[in-house]
């Protein structure tokens, strides 16, 4: 992997870890905050209940100072029924009596229903000042962790600082603006690249593109602008040997419409995978190098089917399985997609295998290859 991509990797780390770091940082003043409204909403409730208290106790004074007052009035009304002359004056004074003595009973009904009361109200007090005191713990011991906490990120935000600097030098300054740029808009500025899609906007790559990027050229996603890399670690495992051993390797079809060759050795290209499709009457033959997957050359067509056509092409070569269309290998391009070369380099290496007869292969009958013509 070239130093420039394996430096952004370590910069979109070090972003992203910094991102983090002041998200949180930011954070916990806010969880700080929310738990001391907590706190204010207990403490709220607790002088709540200690004021319905006060005004029950106010209440109740005011009931009791009531009564004194009317008792005084009765006896005031007692000593001057002593005195009345007539019998209309006297039955007045009794209904005087009467209506204070009513007055009475009432406020002593007030007085008893705040007595009951006194009772939940206690209750309520007290319930609040537990879970005050409780919260308040609770708090203390969170607004500590909080404070650890942000010391902690601090100190992690200034190590990511400086290994983003470090990482930011080790990038060409083209490249390094194009990266910034991208990532302002994007959040990300470099993206991986797995089974021929861009991880960061998720569109499926060109072959070249894709042939590109694994052979460690830098190149930037056409869609999302994102520097594009390539990690091997994170191809899928190949199946075990012994799950192909299993079965013999299928031949190709002798008549087949469509054929592909591997030679050795092919003019000045050297190692290189042929394919013919047969037509119409005609025959066209594509050329492609082994290693690179590019196409070498123009197509060629000739008449009569390929073994006519093209006998000279056939020394030396070893038959393969491939059962791609034209109109697929037109949308190739001048370049197979890696997929196909693969495939083709796995049915070379069991047809090398087979011929040498180290493959020790299960005597069962030929089946035909998912790939062949």
């Amino acid at each position: 992997m070239l130093s420039d991509v394996q430096n952004l990797i370590e910069l979109q780390k070090a972003d992203r870890e910094i991102s983090r770091l002041k998200e949180e940082i930011a954070a916990l003043p806010k969880r700080v905050a929310a738990i001391e409204e907590k706190l204010s909403g207990t403490k709220a409730g607790l002088e709540k209940a200690k004021a319905a208290v006060k005004t029950d106790e106010a209440a109740r004074r005011k009931y009791e100072t009531s009564i004194q007052d009317l008792q005084q009035k009765i006896s005031k009304y007692r000593d001057q029924s002593l005195e009345v002359k007539t019998n209309e004056q006297y039955k007045a004074l009794l209904h005087e009596i009467q209506f204070a003595e009513q007055d009475i009973r009432g406020n002593e009904d007030r007085i008893l229903e705040l007595m009951v009361n006194a009772e939940t109200r206690e209750k309520q007090v007290k319930a609040a000042e537990v879970e005050l005191k409780a919260e308040t713990a609770e708090i203390e011991k969170e607004k500590a962790i909080a404070r650890d906490r942000t010391a902690e990120d601090e100190k992690q935000l200034a190590e990511w600082n400086g290994k983003r600097e470090q990482a930011r030098a080790g990038v060409n300054a083209d490249l390094l603006r194009h990266y910034d740029r991208v990532a302002k808009f994007r959040r990300t500025g470099l993206a991986e690249v797995r089974d021929q899609k861009c991880m960061g906007c998720q569109v499926m790559l060109r072959p070249q593109t894709h042939n590109e990027v694994r052979a460690g050229q830098l190149v930037v996603c056409e869609s999302c602008q994102r520097i594009l890399y390539y990690d091997p670690a994170h191809e899928p495992p190949v199946a075990p040997a012994t799950t192909t051993s299993r079965r013999r390797r299928a031949h190709p079809k002798f008549e087949a419409s469509q054929a592909w060759y591997y030679r050795p050795e092919y003019g000045d290209s050297g190692e290189v995978y042929l394919s013919f499709i047969n037509s119409g009457g005609s025959s066209t033959r594509r050329v492609y190098d082994i290693h690179t997957g590019r196409r070498l050359g123009d197509i060629l067509m000739r008449e009569g089917e390929y073994r006519l056509g093209f006998p000279e092409d056939l020394n030396d070569s070893i038959r393969l399985n491939g059962s791609w269309t034209e109109e697929e290998m037109d949308s190739w391009g001048d370049e197979m997609p890696m997929v196909v070369l693969d495939a083709l380099q796995r049915d070379l290496d069991l047809a090398r295998a087979e011929s040498s007869g180290t493959t020790h292969l299960k005597e069962i009958p030929t089946t035909e290859h998912p790939a062949a013509s």
